[in-house]
């Protein structure tokens, strides 16, 4: 079909799950607490850090950094799913949809580069103890930082540009709860098969480049927890480390299994799921696994609430 100069769709449908409406109830239940212990949950970290002094260091700067894009990446999701959700079929403009994919593959890219740099700075502090505090000094935190921000702001302008490039003329129902990039692919009446290979390769570069030097700098640092003489030691940098891997195996797995697979790969409902997974649960876990696995963070966050306790007595 010959590319046309503009689109006629000026809307979507998002599908969401109305071929299952009896899960549909259920599901909104489920997400709408999801949401909320999310936005809970990561703005206790962002505040914790920003009034602990004591945690104004890489390791946790770069945790508050992962939970302002979570929440982020959640707030541009979780609401428009919850509608979608209460509606069985909800419809966006095409403004719209463009915009929440360009913050989706903000959010999400910065993520990926952000958990590798949270691993180098693990790896620094765990193999190279002695020279870490010029490893990872303040320059090179903002650098890791900002690369990892200007990291997502490329990749979502680029590939959302470049999507909504192509002629849109029917029809118009996405089969998916948001506008992510493959099921709106789906529907472009023009030849994408140079974006598919652009995608393929931006994905293996921005998902599993990362994930591949965050597994060896973990293959670092278990050499390196092994050879400490002090169990104590040993016991600490597990829990420390423990955390971050969990975080980067839910993340990458989901992630890598929704955008490395061919079209036929999995069925809709399937990639729906993955989709939810990586959207919803890596968010909800993230502080959950830092502030419960973390004796610093529960140590800054009993110090919060006693200072809070003392400042508005009963």
């Amino acid at each position: 079909m010959k590319r046309q100069n503009q689109s006629s769709v000026v809307e979507f449908i998002l599908l969401g799950f109305s071929n299952f409406p009896e899960l549909q109830e259920q599901l909104f239940g489920v997400l709408l607490v999801v949401y909320l212990v999310i936005l809970l949950g990561n703005a206790i970290i962002i505040v914790s850090i920003s009034l602990e002094q004591s945690l104004h260091i890489p390791m946790y700067l770069f945790l508050q950094n992962l939970s302002v894009v979570d929440v982020s990446f959640s707030a541009v999701i979780m609401p428009e799913m919850l509608v979608v959700l209460s509606t069985e079929k909800m419809s966006i403009t095409f403004a719209g949809c463009f915009a929440q994919m360009y913050f989706l593959l903000l959010f999400g890219g910065t993520e990926c580069f952000l958990l590798g740099a949270m691993a180098y700075d693990r790896f620094a502090a765990i193999c190279h103890p002695l020279s870490y505090p010029m490893i990872m000094n303040k320059r090179v935190f903002m650098k890791l930082v900002m690369f990892s921000w200007a990291s997502g702001v490329l990749v979502a302008t680029v590939q959302t540009t470049w999507v909504f490039s192509f002629p849109f003329c029917g029809p118009n129902e996405i089969n998916h709860f948001f506008c992510e990039t493959p099921p709106v692919l789906e529907l472009a009446c023009a030849d994408t098969f140079l974006f598919e290979i652009y995608a393929f390769t931006g994905t293996i570069l921005i998902i599993m480049v990362p994930f591949v030097l965050i597994l060896l700098s973990y293959i670092r640092i278990l050499f390196a927890i092994l050879k400490m003489p002090s169990a104590t030691g040993r016991q600490k940098a597990f829990s420390t480390c423990a955390s971050h891997l969990t975080s980067v195996t839910l993340f990458y797995g989901t992630a890598n299994m929704t955008y490395l697979q061919p079209k036929s790969g999995y069925s809709p409902g399937t990639k729906k799921v993955m989709s939810l997974t990586y959207t919803s649960l890596t968010p909800l876990l993230n502080p959950l696994i830092y502030s419960l696995r973390n004796s610093e963070m529960k140590k800054a966050l009993m110090k919060l609430w006693r200072r809070k306790m003392d400042s508005h007595p009963f």
